[in-house]
């Protein structure tokens, strides 16, 4: 079925229940959307099926952002924002830095901070900051190798040597 204002299939189907006789329209997304913000202007305080379909859209647009963010990847290990939602693990501690917006209200909610304050095993891994760095630090030699940037190369090479020994 075609929309009622133009040449578009027809996704929304409204029955309006005014008067006696129930009025139907059968309109496409866009002509949907100016219907029901219509529809808002016009009754703010009476909950409506129109109030209800206009709230969808806001869901699908909502829906929209989380596609556009679930493509976001971490430059450094590869995972998507998409994986990590469906593992519920990230993959490196650079995914902290890149998914920070997203995740620190996650953080939040769950253990009512963002920060850490308990206990540390004796033998955890004080420099991770140190490590992402050489693997970023990697990854940026091995593509300076690939695109033959041999100068560039050499200059992450002794950059990663000097994290190394010190």
């Amino acid at each position: 079925m075609k929309c009622q204002h133009c040449e578009k299939p027809a996704t929304f189907h409204i029955t309006e229940l005014t008067d006696d006789v129930p009025e139907e329209l059968h309109l496409c997304e866009e002509h949907a959307r100016a219907y029901l913000m219509q529809a808002d202007l016009k009754e703010d305080d009476v909950p409506s099926i129109a109030g209800a379909l206009a709230q969808h859209l806001k869901i699908n647009e909502a829906a929209e952002q989380l596609a556009k963010l679930d493509q976001q990847a971490c430059p450094l290990c590869g995972i998507t924002f998409y994986e990590f939602r469906h593992v519920g693990r990230l993959g490196c501690p650079h995914d902290y830095i890149c998914f920070e917006d997203e995740i620190d209200p996650i953080i939040s909610n769950i253990h009512s901070a963002t920060a850490h304050v308990g206990k540390k095993p004796r033998g955890a891994a004080e420099g991770t900051d140190k490590r992402t760095e050489l693997i970023r630090l990697r990854r940026e030699m091995e593509q300076a190798i690939q695109v033959e940037d041999y100068e560039k190369a050499s200059n992450l090479r002794d950059q990663i040597a000097g994290i190394e020994e010190s």
